[in-house]
C-alpha cells in the first residue's frame, strides 16, 4: 500500500492503535520517512471508548496521544475511535489532550466545527463507513474491481459538486484487505483515475481540518 500511494504522492493519516508503537516500530518509522500523519486510534482495536469502566476514557486517551507523540516525535493532532465509538464524554477529552479534529462523525463531505461546553470546539472531519474496504469486503464481498468502480464514482461526483464548494473524500484502507496481491490493483487503478484530475488536494486529516477552520473564519 505504501509503494502504490508513493506512486501518486498520496500521503496517509493514519489510525493508529498506540500499542503498535511497540509492538511494530518499523511501521511508525515507514510512516515518519513519508510525512504520513499518525492520529489516535486508542490503544488497542479491541478496546473502545464506549466499553471503558467509568474513569478510564479520559486515561485511555491520553495515554494513547503520549505513546504516539514519543514514539514519532509527533503529537497527534486527529482522532479516530476504534470502531468509531464514543461516549458522552470523549469530545471533551479529546479536547484536554490536545486533539483537534475527530473522524468519528460520518455525517458529511465537508468538515465542520462541533461546538462544546465553555466555548471550547473541535472540528469534525469527513470518514467513510462507505468507501471503507472493510465493509465493502467483509459484508458486502465486493471485489477489488467493484471497490475501484465505487471510489471512481464517489470522486466523480464530489468533483462536479466541488466546482460549487470544496469536497473531502475520505477513503478508509486496511492493509491486511486492500494490501493483499489481489485487492492492491483496485487501490491503484482508483488513484490513477483521481490523480488525472488537476487541482486535487491530497490532504492529511489535519491539513483538512486546518482548512476548514480557516475557511469557517472568514
Amino acid at each position: 500500500m505504501m509503494e502504490v500511494m508513493d506512486r501518486y504522492d498520496m500521503r496517509g493519516t493514519v489510525a493508529l492503535n498506540s500499542d503498535l508503537c511497540a509492538q511494530h516500530p518499523r511501521i511508525i518509522e515507514e510512516c515518519m520517512k513519508r510525512d504520513w500523519e499518525l492520529m489516535g486510534h486508542n490503544e488497542s482495536n479491541t478496546r473502545r471508548l464506549n466499553e471503558a469502566k467509568p474513569g478510564e476514557e479520559a486515561g485511555i486517551i491520553q495515554r494513547t496521544v503520549e505513546t504516539i507523540h514519543k514514539a514519532s516525535g509527533q503529537k497527534p493532532k486527529g482522532w479516530l475511535g476504534s470502531g468509531l465509538q464514543e461516549t458522552w464524554e470523549t469530545l471533551d477529552h479529546l479536547v484536554d489532550a490536545g486533539i483537534e479534529y475527530v473522524a468519528d462523525w460520518v455525517n458529511d463531505d465537508q468538515p465542520y466545527v462541533m461546538s462544546l461546553d465553555a466555548g471550547r470546539s473541535i472540528m469534525s472531519i469527513p470518514y467513510s463507513t462507505e468507501l471503507n474496504d472493510k465493509p465493502a469486503s467483509d459484508k458486502k464481498n465486493m471485489t477489488a474491481e467493484q471497490f475501484e468502480t465505487m471510489i471512481c464514482r464517489q470522486f466523480d461526483v464530489l468533483w462536479r459538486e466541488s466546482a460549487e464548494s470544496g469536497r473531502a473524500m475520505g477513503l478508509a484502507l486496511h492493509p491486511y484487505l486492500t494490501g493483499i496481491p489481489h485487492r492492491i490493483g483496485g487501490l491503484e487503478g482508483a488513484l490513477e483515475h483521481i490523480s488525472k484530475h488537476e487541482g486535487v488536494w491530497l490532504a492529511t486529516g489535519a491539513e483538512i481540518s486546518s482548512a476548514g477552520r480557516a475557511a469557517l473564519s472568514k
